[in-house]
């Protein structure tokens, strides 16, 4: 198997999880870390260009985890996220940061969340080694090895 359909396969695997423990994931906390891992991975490379920030936030309304939550505040939070990362991305990672790691000790909510970041850095076919190390950071912030992930 090529390790395009390994990662298909593993973003499927991850979206099927998401799915069947929505319930469990309605709280804020989970909504604000989730677009704090979306402007993690968006902005993995140091930069969140206009194509890469509406391509994201078209995934965001469209992922059906995510329909739980009014799009309109998660598009406020993304933004928010995505602008502290692009005033300053020093200190705009720690916030990021700050939110994911509001889910350590609440395991179920931060591999939905990590997984959410999973898939949306494999949606362009290339999960590169910038959003790998984004989304190890956030396994670190969550209290999850990556490599439960295979990171």
């Amino acid at each position: 198997m090529s390790f395009w359909n390994d990662i298909k396969e593993k973003m499927n695997d991850a979206n099927a999880s998401l799915q069947k423990n929505i319930g469990k994931i309605k709280n804020q906390k989970f909504a604000d870390a989730s677009m704090a891992m979306c402007a993690l991975v968006a902005a993995a490379d140091g930069d969140i260009d206009a194509e890469e920030r509406k391509k994201t936030a078209g995934f965001i309304t469209s992922n059906d985890t995510l329909k739980v939550f009014a799009a309109a505040d998660l598009k406020d939070k993304f933004d928010f996220f995505c602008n502290k990362l692009e005033a300053d991305y020093d200190f705009g990672k720690i916030e990021a940061i700050q939110a994911l790691s509001a889910l350590k000790g609440k395991q179920d909510q931060a591999r939905a969340c990590i997984q959410l970041g999973i898939i949306i850095a494999g949606a362009d076919g290339d999960f590169d080694a910038d959003e790998k190390q984004a989304i190890k950071e956030a396994c670190n912030a969550v209290g999850i090895l990556p490599s439960e992930f295979d990171l």
